[in-house]
């Protein structure tokens, strides 16, 4: 089989990609190790993995002809953010100081799953290899070779590394860097609320970690709560009235009582900065590409942009070669400032706040309630996380 381009990995970036690139005129395929998602309709039960869409990203799945397909009675706008220290001081930030609608969409990962997929197996120009496995991946002057464990061979022009954060591809290519652990994970729950959160999402930046609220439709949320590996432990072990009841009492009962509606889950933060995201007939994408610490929510978003950036190259591609380095090396440049950006403001945030140090817990509480008080530097910030 030959294909101008193979995307490896079909979640949420590589999929997007695969939808961006339907009018390209370019041959593709997508290969993915599970079966084609499909949304569960029950409306009580909702998927541990939540994330945050901005404005900008949502136009982009709408372009996909993504965004139309989805229930959006499971889609939250959000339209205020409150931002707490650990003394006192607070950051608000809302969308209706810049004129703007909401900040961000916090919705499921399924469910933007399978609104992509479906639009996947419509697409012409696209073949769907799954469930599949990758076996051997090499490169060549004219093309990459790709074998599959079912024995299946393929050729590609350009080979899109999409398969996240323990990337097949980005080892198969030799881009060996290290991951940087945070010696953090990341506890993740749904909750339903005693209380409405009206479309507000919190924060609070605390000395043994940091705990996020991201509202759900009606009275619900997620969590995202940073914390060392021994804490993390402790509390998936306990019982599901414990958990709430820590919850509650780390957002300051914000929400009123809590109540468990998937249990909690946890994962390894770390940071992966590669020197390069191209080579001759590769590009790596999403969290191939890249890792951030959570904090910001920002991991599916520099994926989506990486996705829109990669489809807005070759589709000026004009008569080049897809795989050619110097075509890809445009990719690369146009996106390293913004991953850089997000990857250094979320390692300082995280290294200034989980600091027992008490000169940097007073600088950081100053720095919270200063940039407060700035309303063009806050406008500034939303404008740049609306993107």
């Amino acid at each position: 089989m030959e294909f101008d381009v193979v995307i490896i990995g079909g979640g949420l970036v590589g999929a997007s990609l695969a939808a961006a690139l339907k009018s390209s005129g370019l041959s593709l395929a997508l290969v993915e190790g599970q079966s084609s998602p499909t949304v569960v309709p029950d409306a009580r039960d909702w998927d541990a993995r939540i994330y945050a869409v901005t404005p900008g990203n949502a136009r982009f799945l709408e372009e996909c002809g993504a965004w139309q397909r989805m229930e959006m009675s499971r889609v939250q706008q959000v339209e205020e953010m409150r931002v707490f220290g650990d003394s006192g001081a607070e950051l608000d930030f809302s969308a209706y100081q810049i004129g703007a609608a909401e900040l961000t969409f916090i919705l499921e990962s399924r469910l933007m799953q399978a609104a992509l997929w479906a639009g996947l197996q419509q697409q012409e120009n696209l073949t769907l290899l799954n469930p599949a496995r990758c076996a051997e991946l090499s490169w060549h002057p004219d093309a990459a070779h790709l074998k599959l464990a079912d024995g299946r061979e393929i050729k590609a022009k350009l080979i899109v590394g999409a398969d996240g954060r323990d990337s097949w591809v980005r080892h198969q290519a030799g881009m060996a860097e290290t991951p940087t652990p945070y010696h953090q994970h990341g506890v993740v729950a749904n909750f339903t609320t005693a209380k409405p959160h009206h479309g507000v999402a919190y924060q609070w930046f605390q000395p043994d970690g940091i705990l996020a609220l991201l509202p759900l439709p009606g009275k619900r949320v997620s969590i995202v709560w940073s914390v060392s590996p021994e804490r993390s432990a402790a509390l998936l072990a306990l019982s599901h009235e414990a958990l709430c009841a820590e919850v509650a009492a780390a957002s300051q009962h914000m929400l009123g009582e809590l109540s468990v509606i998937t249990p909690p889950n946890a994962f390894a933060l770390r940071v992966l900065n590669l020197a390069h995201l191209t080579k001759s007939r590769l590009a790596l994408v999403g969290d191939a590409a890249h890792n951030v610490h959570p904090l910001a929510g920002q991991g599916v978003n520099l994926g989506f942009r990486d996705a829109r950036q990669l489809a807005e190259v070759l589709l000026q591609r004009g008569t080049r070669d897809c795989g050619d380095l110097a075509l890809l090396r445009r990719y690369e440049r146009a996106r390293r400032e913004d991953i850089l950006s997000m990857q250094l403001t979320t390692d300082a945030l995280k290294h200034l706040f989980v600091n027992a140090n008490p000169v940097l817990r007073t600088l950081r509480n100053f720095g919270l309630a200063m940039t407060d008080k700035l309303v063009p530097l806050k406008k500034m910030l939303v404008r740049h996380a609306l993107n």
